[in-house]
This record gives structure tokens, C-alpha cells and sequence, in this order.
């Protein structure tokens, strides 16, 4: 079942159907044309947060973790990036230092893009120019969201919802009849929801008993789409 059918998975995360907030196939090539291909395996580093911004980074294939340090350095996931997805380039706009840190959750291929060449790609393109503004802005209406479900819901609501939003960033590049597999630590899934890990795994032990899904390992798959959206809560 695709759940963006019947759940408003926009306001959760940025989605490669909606065309004003994706890159075209000649953006990206616009975008990587003068970048540098360069490889990162599950867990390797691809930015520090406070660390100076010297470019961009376009992820061509895998899963990104965006995640900010808080006082104590406990870290907290901001949202997960997938292929088509531009990261680390705030800070280029504002001269300043990397916001967050970014994190490969399995083997991730970006195109580093400096400074310069970012800039210059810009300038000569008022789509990506355009579509960049229109990223900015969607992605503070998720931030906003977010921030909004802390205050007003439960752990097995909050859950529930970034489960839904998982399943669909896992979803790319599965093929037809496969099960969708949210391959996620039990101490990610805690940061996004932002509870301790023993809440995730008691929820997760409530959602397997009502049969809404299933676990492999640290892999889960949802088996009931629509109950799942009952329990997020969401309208």
C-alpha cells in the first residue's frame, strides 16, 4: 500500500514526487558537473557540525542521518536524506560553520561540490536557484511540525508517524512484491522520536503483539499501513 495516498506525508518529509522541491535529472547534472564523486561506507562521517562549510554535497545513492549535537552531546536526528538530495549547503549562504553533522547510514555516493563551483551553478540557473528557496521553505515547515508533535504527542504517536515517514525513504529502489525494510538502529529510531530507547523498544513490542508489524533483527516491516496512520494520529 503506498501510504502517501492516504497520509500527509509532505508535511513530514521532502518527497521526490513533489517536482517543486526535487531536482530535475539536468539540475543534478548541472549541479555535479563540476563536483567530485567521492564514497562513504555505513557510519562514516561526511560533515561536522561546527566544522567550516567549504561546499555542497548531492547525494547520488544511500541514506544520509542529518543530526545536531545537543549541550551535553547527545545527538539528535534532524531528518534522514536520500539520493537527489542536497545537504550541507545552509552554511554556504551564511559564511558560517556547518549546522549539523551528517552521517552515512549505509554505503552513500555524493558529489562534493565547492564553494565556488555551487555558486556558480546558481548563479547560471534560476530553476535550481528557485527550487533551492522551495527547499529551504519546505524544510522548515517540517522542522516546525516536528517540533510541534514533542508537546502534543505520545511516544507510540510519534513513533507511529516517523515509521510511516521511514517506510517511504526505504521504499526507493525495492523491487515490486519485496517487503519494505526500515533498517534503522533502535538509538536512531529514539533520536527521531526523541525518547529514550527503552520507550522504542516497549512501543515496538506493543506494535508487533497488534500485529501491525514485524521485526527482523534491527530491520522492521510494516504490515498494516492504515492502522499505523490510526495510531500517528495525524489529520
Amino acid at each position: 500500500m503506498t501510504s502517501t495516498r492516504i497520509f500527509p506525508i509532505n508535511k513530514w518529509s521532502i518527497q521526490k514526487e513533489q517536482s517543486h522541491t526535487s531536482f530535475s535529472k539536468d539540475e543534478i547534472d548541472l549541479l555535479v558537473a563540476n563536483g567530485k564523486h567521492q564514497v562513504y561506507q555505513k557510519n562514516d562521517v561526511i560533515f561536522r557540525q561546527d566544522h567550516y562549510t567549504e561546499g555542497a554535497y548531492l547525494i547520488i545513492k544511500g541514506k544520509v542521518k542529518k543530526f545536531k549535537l545537543d549541550q551535553d552531546k547527545k545527538p539528535h536526528i534532524i531528518f534522514v536524506a536520500n539520493s537527489g538530495q542536497l545537504i550541507g549547503y545552509h552554511g554556504l549562504y551564511t559564511g558560517e560553520r556547518y549546522v549539523d553533522s551528517a552521517i552515512a547510514l549505509e554505503e552513500t555516493v555524493v558529489s562534493y561540490i565547492p564553494r565556488q563551483a555551487f555558486f556558480a551553478t546558481i548563479d547560471n540557473s534560476p530553476s535550481i536557484s528557485r527550487k533551492l528557496l522551495a527547499i529551504m521553505a519546505h524544510q522548515f515547515e517540517i522542522l516546525t511540525n516536528s517540533l510541534s508533535l514533542l508537546s502534543r504527542k505520545t511516544v507510540r504517536e510519534r513513533l507511529a508517524l516517523q515509521l510511516l515517514v521511514m517506510r517511504e525513504k526505504y521504499k526507493e529502489n525495492h523491487r515490486e512484491g519485496e517487503q519494505i525494510q526500515i533498517n534503522l538502529s533502535r538509538d536512531d529510531l529514539s533520536s527521531l522520536v526523541g525518547t529514550a530507547r527503552e520507550n522504542i523498544v516497549r512501543a515496538l513490542t506493543e506494535f508487533k503483539k497488534e500485529q501491525t508489524l514485524f521485526t527482523k533483527g534491527r530491520k522492521i516491516v510494516i504490515t498494516d499501513v492504515e492502522r499505523l496512520i490510526q495510531i500517528a494520529n495525524i489529520r
